[in-house]
């Protein structure tokens, strides 16, 4: 699907307000007969005017407004219900050029507080007098900023009455005020921020220029059309003849960017700052648009999100940009360049005790990689978000949903004995003091040297990493399930998992009977797989005080046998490997009755090898690229 640039209001309400005689009616009948109207109602009925006969394609409501018809109330919710104000007034007449100042824009300021509606001031009777006083308005569109231009015209002679209609449109659909202050003739800070974040996703190669491919992209992007060399050469020669540093090595600078824009705004063509802005999900308030940000994404229960490999594509593009040193990891401040373009970070300073990161404590590749797939896992709709704030639309020219894979349902997998997936969630459960936790944190920090008890909040629950399984990426999520009694009961969300580790300490009797009765009470019956883990292996292992000892109980209940695990020792990763493993063939249950032969095992890794190889090749090409 491809993503729609925000599209601006799809009808345009105008309404007509002025002192009596200046001829508001006669304005709307000579716009809509095309010939001037002798005998005037005091009030024009609403008029609709079909959108394939205005020059913005939309529909137009035009509504007249009569002080001898309508009471207060009834104008008050006029201005309110109004899109855009025509404030007419006499330019033969000061008294009525005067009330403009005096009356009418405090009024509607006063009855549209809460939505800052456009004004087009309009001096009628211009046939009268052989002179403009236009200049008259300038100290009062100084007064007022919700002016969006002034024109003169002539309900009898025709003069200017479409453009007069163009101008309260062009108001509503590309208004001036979002962008520009006139007070201080520059860009509004709003739209500094908007045109900044889009200089920097067009800047494909990061090098804070915009070059010829790179503006023809923009281009072929926001206005469908290439830039012709000519086009693109006189652009150029305006902003070395009036800007200084708005070109460097025949690109152009930020500065030479939103000078171009400022330029648009100031001869009128406002259109074609919207037309961008749009195009890149902004809405009349320079914010971004729900609609653009959060497209809408079906996941049906049972299944989960990752990221696709035009998902991960981008990602890694992204990242290799802004790794400047090209040493395989985002320091801070090239982290802190990369989510520029975003309104927050997607993350906190979390990474650092969640995924992989060097020994400076700086987010590796696959860390980053890890961080976005729990994020994508836990929160789609925030990672979708986060792809359109950093520019995937604008890379694929898709909607942002492409960059997601929703996974078949779990059922499905078991009845197929194999899973696609390449993210699993595996939940580490044990007594406390068993070192479930520092078995979660030496899967990412195998020596423990940067994840010490003084350095990891003690809500820091959560551990990502990357697994090879017979060839075969897989990210396992491993979630540290803190339960503080042996009483309390476990949530369902403690227990749904793709694959469980239980955790005893084979040193401490009293260890096993606690993860013994959590195994009977909600895995015995589930079809979760459950690995024993028999940690600090390292120590004497002692008698469990429980009726069936360890092997004994795996064996009863034809899980594969404890597996011995210590930090001390060199860690090896193949519980993970096994845990990855049980979590992509979750019918394997029972891996105890085989006791680990080799045979399932090498099966299971042909099974995964043929499910995906998107996530390898990703690491490939980017190991490829450091090399």
């Amino acid at each position: 699907m491809v993503q729609r640039p925000v599209a601006p209001r799809r009808n345009v309400r105008i309404l007509l307000i002025g002192d009596q005689g200046v001829g508001k009616t006669s304005l709307i009948l000579s716009l809509v007969s095309e010939e001037y109207a002798e005998d005037v109602p005091n009030k024009a009925e609403e008029i609709t005017i079909p959108a394939d006969v205005t020059p913005e394609q939309v529909p137009t409501h035009i509504v007249d407004y009569s002080v001898s018809e309508q009471t207060d109330d009834q104008l008050k919710e006029e201005i309110q219900k109004a899109h855009v104000i025509c404030v007419v007034y006499s330019v033969d007449d000061d008294d009525t050029l005067d009330r403009v100042a005096s009356h009418w824009l405090p009024l509607i300021r006063k009855c549209s507080t809460t939505n800052k509606c456009p004004v087009v001031l309009v001096g009628n009777k211009i046939d009268l007098v052989d002179y403009s006083n236009i200049e008259a308005v300038y100290p009062i569109m100084k007064e007022f900023s919700e002016i969006e231009s002034c024109i003169e015209c002539s309900a009898k002679t025709l003069q200017n009455i479409s453009e007069m209609f163009y101008y309260a449109q062009k108001a509503v659909l590309h208004p001036t005020t979002p962008l520009y202050n006139y007070d201080t003739q520059e860009l509004t800070e709003e739209c500094k921020a908007a045109l900044q974040r889009i200089f920097k996703i067009c800047d494909f190669d990061n090098d804070g220029l915009l070059n010829d491919m790179e503006l023809n992209a923009f281009q072929q992007s926001c206005f469908n059309t290439p830039l012709q060399p000519q086009v693109l050469e006189d652009v150029k020669a305006v902003l070395s003849k009036n800007i200084q540093d708005g070109i460097c090595n025949g690109c152009v600078t930020m500065k030479g960017f939103m000078y171009l824009q400022c330029l648009f705004i100031q001869r009128g063509r406002n259109e074609t700052t919207w037309a961008v802005l749009r195009k890149f999900g902004y809405d009349n308030e320079l914010q971004m648009s729900k609609e653009y940000i959060h497209p809408p994404l079906k996941v049906p229960h049972g299944c989960t999100t990752e990221l696709s490999h035009k998902g991960q594509e981008f990602l890694t593009i992204l990242f290799m940009q802004h790794d400047r040193d090209r040493d395989g990891a985002l320091s801070p401040s090239e982290l802190e360049a990369l989510f520029s373009r975003c309104v927050t970070p997607p993350w906190g300073d979390e990474y650092k005790h969640t995924v992989a990161t060097n020994e400076k404590g700086w987010i590796t590749y696959q860390g980053y990689m890890c961080q976005w797939a729990l994020l994508t896992l836990t929160n789609v709709r925030k990672t979708l978000e986060y792809m359109a704030y950093l520019g995937y639309n604008m890379f694929n020219d898709e909607c942002q949903t492409s960059a997601i894979t929703v996974t078949r349902e779990k059922k499905l997998d078991l009845a197929k004995k194999q899973s696609s997936r390449n993210v699993y969630t595996c939940h580490v459960i044990g007594p406390k003091s068993s070192g479930k936790t520092t078995l979660c944190r030496s899967f990412i920090d195998p020596k423990l040297e940067k994840l010490t008890d003084d350095k990891v909040p003690t809500n820091a629950n959560v551990a990502v990493n990357t697994v090879h399984v017979y060839g075969q990426e897989k990210i396992i999520i491993l979630r540290d399930i803190n339960i503080m009694n042996v009483q309390d009961a476990l949530t369902p969300a403690q227990i749904q998992c793709d694959a469980a580790a239980l955790v005893y300490d084979a040193s401490n009797p009293r260890s096993f009977e606690y993860i013994a009765r959590i195994y009977i009470k909600y895995f015995a019956d589930s079809k979760i797989p459950v690995l024993i883990v028999a940690n600090k292996s390292d120590l004497s292992e002692v008698k469990q005080d429980y009726l069936l000892q360890p092997p004994s109980f795996c064996n009863k209940y034809k899980l594969m046998p404890p597996q011995p695990y210590s930090v001390t020792r060199t860690v090896r990763p193949e519980i993970f490997v096994k845990l990855a493993t049980m979590a992509a063939f979750p019918h394997m249950k029972q891996f105890g009755l085989i006791q680990g032969d080799s045979v399932v095992w090498w099966k299971a890794g042909l099974g995964i090898a043929a499910a995906t190889v998107a996530g390898f090749m990703m690491m490939r090409v980017f190991n490829t690229e450091k090399r």
